[in-house]
């Protein structure tokens, strides 16, 4: 206790040390971020301003070839030529009409057409079926280089500076490109190594001179360019301003590292008394099956509760445990808890099960395997029974989780990831861990029903635990628009307010009586096949 004292005592004083010259530095560097943001906002609305301008005029273009298209009118005729001319004239973006039979040029929106021209070769063709020629010399108008759309036997040239044709800063280049990265305009002069770079991949970011920022709409790809130093021009101003207020974070910062440094020395010292008191407790959240709606098992959370009443919060005492190195013996507190709270309810019914969760480190170490064996020996509980719970925190060393995991299975438990999409776990994670069961984190939860960013993200973490043939348990569950959707989802299992809050022992128990009572007794769950 005396040592962790004196590490937090002189941690503290480096740390108030560090404070004085760290704002400044982070000062100058948040003020070149949000600059750098700032830019790239401004230029992603003039790229997306272009990829809009430049499939509107095309969408123009395109309605206009298939009117054409479609009227019965005599090729060539008085009537044909004054519905082209007329055309022309009503819109800008079109400079000239044209009339191919067999791939000559017979007549024009300027008239008849005495000298032969051939329809110029493809550059591409769009989604539409239009066919596209970047560059075309018109004879008739002798105007200078178009570009051609055309389809069947009608083409139509459009000035291609219209299609980057938006107001943009002086020092601001703007790129129109056909969606398969074909360049079509140019505003300004940009240069042509980078622009070549970013039609093969369209992008936003940075370089050693250059900003840009990529749109893309149906048709267009737009992409807007500017000069590093219009970042570095903006900061040389702002920087004499930012010292006053570095020196306020420095003066903020060292009061608060000593306020923290205070209090943190009080509740390290507080845990390690009500571990060695045995003040902690678990309460069960119960879990539900979704299509029956019977309680199948629920899962031990720990709650501390102070001798004179006042309780502390788990997202304060677990991270403290974690980083002081007493979540071990927390676990072990909640594995007894457990046993001897539900052993009798557990050798009753044998589709029940309860979920524990396991820290980082003893997903990595696997101790706690050894010592939940020890434990529920003599007691009748079966290794299946006590489903295993850890979070993505616990799969950064993966290959010492995959050891605890293989030998977790071995055992008779099964393992779930839990919290999933909050951590470090990716596809490539969960296909390397033989995982039984995917806990959805209740922050995607709640996006069910409302127009969030992340509203898709729940679907697509659904559809990979099917994928994977992996349980699903969904967390936070606490409207029936959720539950709704979840059971449409084809999701088996959930747990959250809208069933029931952690209960503590007996009042888990009742619970898990009355929903047997109301729906009749669970099915044993069936494990995977352990590899």
């Amino acid at each position: 206790m005396g040592r962790k004292r004196v590490h937090i005592i002189v941690l503290a004083a480096v740390l108030a040390a560090v404070a004085v010259i760290l704002p400044i530095v982070l000062m100058l560097h948040v003020s070149w971020v949000s600059a750098l943001r700032r830019e790239e906002r401004n230029l992603r609305a003039f790229a997306e301003q272009g990829s809009s301008r430049a499939q509107l005029l095309y969408d123009e273009v395109r309605d206009a070839l298939l009117a054409l298209t479609k009227a019965e009118i005599v090729p060539c005729s008085t009537q044909h030529i004054a519905l082209m001319r007329e055309i022309v004239m009503n819109n800008t973006a079109i400079n000239e009409i044209g009339y191919f039979k067999d791939g000559r040029l017979v007549c024009s929106s300027w008239g008849q057409v005495a000298t032969t021209v051939t329809r110029a070769p493809v550059d591409y063709e769009t989604a539409d079926g239009i066919a596209v020629t970047v560059r075309v010399q018109p004879i008739v108008s002798h105007v200078k280089p178009m570009m051609a759309l055309h389809f069947r036997d009608h083409n139509i040239l459009v000035d291609p500076s219209l299609l980057a044709d938006v107001a943009t800063d002086t020092d601001t280049q703007l790129v129109i490109a056909s969606e398969g990265g074909v360049l079509v305009a140019a505003h300004g002069d940009p240069d042509g190594h980078l622009v070549n770079s970013l039609l093969k991949q369209p992008r936003s970011g940075i370089d050693d001179d250059h900003i840009f920022a990529a749109a893309r709409s149906k048709d267009w790809t737009a992409i807007a360019i500017s000069s590093r130093e219009r970042i570095a021009q903006t900061l040389s101003e702002e920087r004499w301003l930012l010292l006053p207020v570095a020196g306020l974070m420095a003066a903020s910062l060292v009061a608060l590292i000593t306020w923290l440094a205070r209090r943190r020395l009080s509740p390290l010292g507080e845990l390690e008394l009500a571990l060695r008191n045995r003040e902690f407790v678990a309460h069960y959240q119960p879990i539900i099956d979704i299509e029956t709606g019977i309680c199948v098992g629920a899962e031990a959370l720990a709650r501390w509760r102070r001798p004179d009443g006042t309780a502390v919060r788990p997202d304060f005492f677990i991270p403290l445990a974690e980083e002081n190195g007493l979540i071990g013996a927390l676990t072990n507190q909640m594995v007894e808890a457990v046993i001897r709270d539900l052993a009798s309810v557990l050798v009753a019914d044998r589709s029940l099960h309860i979920a524990l969760n396991l820290s980082a480190e003893d997903l990595v170490s696997g101790r706690v395997l050894a010592f939940i064996q020890q434990a529920i020996a003599d007691t009748g509980i079966r290794t299946e029974q006590l489903w295993l719970e850890a979070t993505e925190r616990g799969f950064i060393d993966v290959e010492a989780a995959r050891a605890t995991i293989i030998e977790a299975r071995r055992l008779g438990h099964s393992v779930a990831i839990d919290d999933f999409g909050t951590g470090y776990s990716s596809l490539q994670y969960l296909q390397r861990l033989p995982l039984d069961a995917l806990k959805i984190d209740k922050a995607f939860v709640e996006t069910i029903g409302r127009n969030a960013a992340t509203s898709p993200v729940i679907g697509h973490i659904i559809d990979m635990a099917k994928t994977l043939d992996l349980h699903i348990v969904a967390e936070g569950i606490e409207t029936e628009e959720q539950l709704a959707y979840l059971r449409e989802r084809g999701v088996r299992f959930g747990q959250g307010w809208l069933f029931s809050k952690p209960l503590p022992a007996g009042e888990f128990v009742a619970f898990h009586r009355r929903r047997q009572h109301e729906y009749g007794p669970g099915p044993e769950l069936i494990r995977r096949a352990i590899a």
